[in-house]
């Protein structure tokens, strides 16, 4: 098993043979007693099994071999010469103190001198030399006889000692003339650590075995000693980094780290801090490829990705990076080995990510296609507009999902009906309606044209069943040429490989396909795609359909809206008279206007406005403009015809309200406006509605102030008119709210604008118009606007004629003179006698039937206007008289000559008439 150096395994909690610390064995220990636990540690010490019973044997072993020698040496050399026993003495001592059991440990140790000092002092004595000094390679003193030189360079000459060989020399030393011995400390590699030097003065030196003796004992025994208590401190040292496990059990806990990580599916890699590599397991050798030597060799040097080598040799730190190794994903983890005090290097982990990658991408791909639904799902559908509508679904799916789209829609659908049903294979004619895709120099059908699919080609196949159509290859598609072989060939040369033709259905209803074409390098359609076109296209079918059926019915509230509206203008003298109506864009309202001749030369203007949209609001517009028409024919003053409105009103939410619930107010707002061209007077009233605006002919505009009288509906209080004097060549400018109020823009600051623009005098009515819309048509319509722009004109005197007459029957014959005089000198003979007639008829009328004076008034405009008024207020009928009555056919002799006939209310009284038409 490949193991690392410099590192301890520590494991946590239980031991891998399930002892605890201070389980049985402790226990058993504390009833043994201390003398019988040193025992059995001195047998586990002694013990060859254990590494410290090894360094023990092995330790005593040396100091027993030197020991013996010095003792051998001493007896041999008992007869040479002092400085030969001086020499071989101090050889002895520093070899003996050199080779002792852990020297080197001490020496490499926090602080040598003071473990050093008192075991070479004790040692020198028992040894019988001078001095012994242990030095560094350097020459610097750990020990020395003088404490004060400790830490001070050695006197001598170590060179041949640093290279493993005994210096002996004779030197003048700090004891004087001395034989000093330096010898080579040595760690287990053969390494000098470190150098032991013992010396002997010469004159000191004695012969005699029986005194040098006793001190080479004395040193074997200390350092016996010494090993002793090294060897004790190594045992206690290790029982403690291996938690009290010993070397079986470490061996078994080594076998199963060993089996794990060769066992699990993700590669280790530790690298040193040199770059060599110190552990690879099984499964980081199969996904890098490596060779069975490639522990211990340099990263660099085993044949890895650059990418790979590089990383591995930096130590940097990485989370999930995936790096190709082959035709793998490998995703690597590292993290330094030094974070926390240990030895430089790196360790990596490695996973094979391809299948994940794989995996990964087909989730891409999927949250690709969610986001595609979702931005479908917002971007389709945010106007009720159908060509708007297929015009977003081809922006959305074209890039994302096809290089091209197309949506061709039937032509009913367009004008918001359902299309015909297809009869047998036959497609119907289409209109593309939208296409999206770049670049534009492509052979496909332009927005606009229309076509009719061929029966054999996948649009038509697709539109008559109601079901996509895949084609993935358009060159192997015979059916798909069937359309226009020219234009299909010339499709295929630009580039036009697959498509998927999906038909456009909603609630049953056919309304179209739409065509997703790819090109060039794009891929191929495939049957997952066909259901994620099948979606989109769901989505836009549901939001089309929405948008048709509202068109649909658009057009049907805004055919009706027209319908009730007026038409155009009906003839008259009176006004000059322009409008424009808009309707709101995004569905019609209850606004409306009226322009309804009067008798008597007389207009009346009329501008309303229903609360809220929809077919309720117009329906009730035209309920409302028929009843003023109505009223109108009554000739109701303005503030009167209010008031019967207010009650209509009134009626139609007691009509409109659910049973046993309160009426709905539907609320509406009218101006009514009444103008006499013989007088210059307008009357008007208003209910709720905005003021008009008056411009004079010198171009002075103002807002007249109206009575303001509550909307129509709520009921309970009565309307006023109010009558202005218009003079000729002066405009009156009715509206409704939508043309001077929006969301944007308050009513005062459109009043403002309003106000700025008629301040041009000489404009026509046209003009006026134009000019008004120009100026406040808001950007989006969210109102309907009526806009009426009239300019007054004055009935000339010459074409006035009044008389007043007595209550007399014998004033009837002198006024029929005076009439025939009037329309001789009007060039108007061929009326005078139906004019006598009936005037006679009316005034005689008069005469019986009233008191006080009679005035006879003939007005000429487009047609002879007969005026017979009297301070009677009560009015005639007309009847049909019996054979034997001797009046009461005198109204139906006025019926059946004038052209309409009819009775207004006055303050003092009435006013009959009649019109009778001119050549």
């Amino acid at each position: 098993m490949a193991r690392i150096r410099g590192r301890s395994w520590r494991p946590s909690g239980r031991s891998s043979t399930g002892r605890r610390p201070g389980g049985r064995h402790e226990r058993r220990q504390g009833r043994e007693g201390p003398r019988s636990s040193w025992a059995r540690r001195l047998r586990s010490m002694a013990s060859a099994r254990s590494v410290a019973g090894q360094m023990f044997l092995l330790q005593a072993l040396i100091v027993l071999l030197l020991v013996v020698a010095a003792s051998v040496t001493l007896l041999y050399q008992a007869r040479s010469d002092r400085f030969q026993a001086a020499r071989d003495r101090s050889l002895a001592a520093a070899e003996a103190f050199a080779h002792g059991p852990g020297l080197v440990q001490t020496m490499q140790g926090p602080d040598p001198s003071a473990v050093l000092q008192p075991l070479t002092q004790a040692a020198s004595k028992e040894g019988g030399v001078d001095f012994l000094v242990v030095m560094n390679r350097d020459g610097i003193r750990y020990t020395h006889p003088d404490p004060t030189e400790i830490g001070k360079k050695f006197v001598g000459t170590i060179g041949p000692s640093l290279a493993g060989r005994v210096t002996i020399e004779s030197v003048n030393g700090p004891l004087g003339q001395e034989l000093q011995v330096v010898v080579p400390v040595m760690d287990a590699r053969g390494n000098v650590v470190g150098m032991v030097s013992s010396g002997l003065k010469v004159s000191s030196v004695s012969s005699a075995v029986d005194q040098q003796l006793p001190l080479v004992l004395g040193a074997g025994a200390a350092a016996l000693a010494l090993a002793t208590g090294s060897t004790a401190l190594v045992t206690r040292r290790l029982r403690r980094q291996t938690h009290g496990l010993g070397p079986s059990e470490m061996t078994q806990m080594y076998e199963h780290h060993d089996a794990v990580l060769h066992a699990v599916r993700e590669g280790v890699v530790i690298v040193g801090g040199d770059g060599r590599v110190l552990l690879v397991n099984d499964e980081a050798r199969r996904l890098l490829g490596l060779s069975p030597d490639a522990e211990g060799r340099d990263v660099a040097g085993l044949g890895l990705d650059p990418r790979m080598a590089e990383l591995l040799a930096s130590r940097r730190v990485v989370t999930d990076e995936v790096i190709p190794v082959g035709e793998r994903l490998v995703a690597v983890n590292q993290r330094p080995t030094d974070r926390r005090g240990g030895p430089p290097g790196a360790v990596a982990t490695l996973r094979d990510s391809t299948e994940l990658r794989a995996l990964a991408g087909k989730a891409e791909v999927a949250r690709g296609r969610l986001r595609l639904l979702y931005d479908a799902s917002v971007a389709i559908g945010t106007t009720l507009d159908v060509q708007r509508t297929a015009e977003e679904l081809a922006e959305v799916a074209s890039p994302r999902f096809a290089d091209y789209v197309s949506v061709d829609l039937a032509e009913p659908v367009l004008r918001g009906e359902e299309p015909r049903m297809a009869v047998g294979s036959e497609a119907p004619e289409l209109r593309r309606v939208a296409l999206s895709g770049t670049p534009d120099d492509h052979p496909l059908y332009r927005a606009g044209e229309i076509h009719r699919f061929a029966s054999p080609t996948p649009q038509a196949k697709g539109f008559i069943s109601g079901h996509a159509v895949l084609v993935p290859d358009l060159a192997a598609s015979t059916g798909w040429r069937t359309q226009d072989t020219e234009r299909t060939q010339a499709i295929l040369d630009y580039g036009f490989h697959s498509l998927i033709t999906v038909p456009l259905k909603a609630r049953g209803v056919l309304m179209g396909i739409v065509n997703f074409w790819r090109t060039g390098d794009s891929e191929t359609f495939e049957e997952d795609d066909l259901s994620l076109a099948e979606e989109l296209t769901a989505r836009a079918s549901v939001c089309i359909d929405n948008a048709r059926r509202f068109t649909r019915e658009h057009a049907m509230a805004v055919t009706l809206q027209h319908s009730l509206l007026p038409r155009g203008v009906p003839e008259q003298n009176a006004l000059e008279v322009a409008y424009r109506y808009l309707p709101a864009q995004a569905g019609v309202g209850g606004d409306w206007f009226d322009v309804i001749p009067l008798p008597g030369a007389r207009v009346a203007l009329v501008v309303g406005d229903v609360v809220g949209h929809g077919l309720h609001a117009a329906a009730t517009m035209g309920r409302l403009r028929t009843a003023v028409q109505n009223f109108s024919a009554l000739d109701l003053p303005p503030d009167e015809l209010l008031g019967h409105l207010d009650e209509l009103v009134g009626r139609i939410d007691q009509e409109a309200a659910p049973a046993d619930d309160e009426a709905l107010i539907a609320g509406a707002t009218c101006l009514v406006a009444i103008y006499d061209p013989s007088s210059g007077v307008c009357a008007m009233a208003r209910a709720g509605h905005p003021l008009p605006a008056l411009v004079h002919p010198e171009g002075t505009v103002e807002f007249p102030e109206l009575p303001a009288g509550p909307p129509l509906g709520l009921g309970g209080l009565p309307f006023e008119a109010a009558e202005l004097r218009l003079p000729e060549g002066s405009s009156l400018v009715l509206y409704t709210d939508g043309l001077v109020e929006d969301r944007k823009r308050d009513i005062d600051a459109g009043l403002d604008i309003l106000r700025r623009t008629l301040a041009f005098p000489g404009r026509s009515p046209q003009e006026t118009c134009e000019a008004v819309l120009g100026a406040l048509l808001p950007s989006t319509q969210s109102d309907d606007i009526a806009l009426l722009v009239s300019r007054t004109r004055v009935l000339e005197a010459d074409r006035t004629a009044e008389w007043e007459l007595p209550a007399d029957p014998a004033v009837v014959a002198r006024a029929r003179a005076d009439v025939t005089r009037q329309l001789s000198r009007w060039g108007l003979e061929e009326a005078v006698f139906t004019a006598e007639l009936i005037l006679s008829e009316l005034i005689t009328n008069a005469i019986r039937h009233a008191s006080g004076p009679i005035r006879v008034r003939l007005l000429r405009d487009r047609m002879l206007i007969c005026e017979v008024s009297d301070t009677s207020s009560t009015s005639p009928h007309l009847r049909y008289a019996a054979a034997e009555d001797e009046g009461g056919r005198g109204l139906f002799l006025v019926a059946q000559l004038a052209e309409r006939w009819g009775t207004r209310y006055i303050p003092d009284g009435k006013v009959i008439w009649a019109e009778l038409p001119l050549a």
